[in-house]
């Protein structure tokens, strides 16, 4: 059986500030270093509006996230137990795996 753990929220991480672009790219389906590489340009030029737009995108981010809440996928039970032969043979592989290292 394996433990499921609660990923941390995206303002709460140590390697984001506030998640705005990860949950950008997470809605619209890129990368997010795209975005990041976006916002560095205008820095230099206008940083008061490159920081104004930022946090006013992290507000609208928020709001979203808050109102329309990511439902997490759950696995049917009954396909856990289909798909057991599988999991039995990978976990076989990876016990391999690691006597093999």
């Amino acid at each position: 059986m394996t433990a499921t753990t609660k990923p941390t929220p995206l303002p709460l991480r140590n390697d984001t500030i506030l998640g705005v672009c990860e949950a950008i790219g997470q809605e619209f389906g890129f990368n997010a270093l795209w975005l990041r590489l976006a916002f560095i340009a205008p820095l230099f030029f206008v940083p008061a509006l490159t920081i104004g737009t930022y946090l006013a995108l992290g507000v609208v981010v928020a709001a979203t996230r808050y109102f329309f809440p990511r439902v997490a996928a759950v696995e049917a039970p009954h396909l856990v137990a289909d798909n057991a032969p599988a999991a039995a043979a990978a976990a076989k592989d990876e016990e391999q795996l690691q006597i093999a290292a």
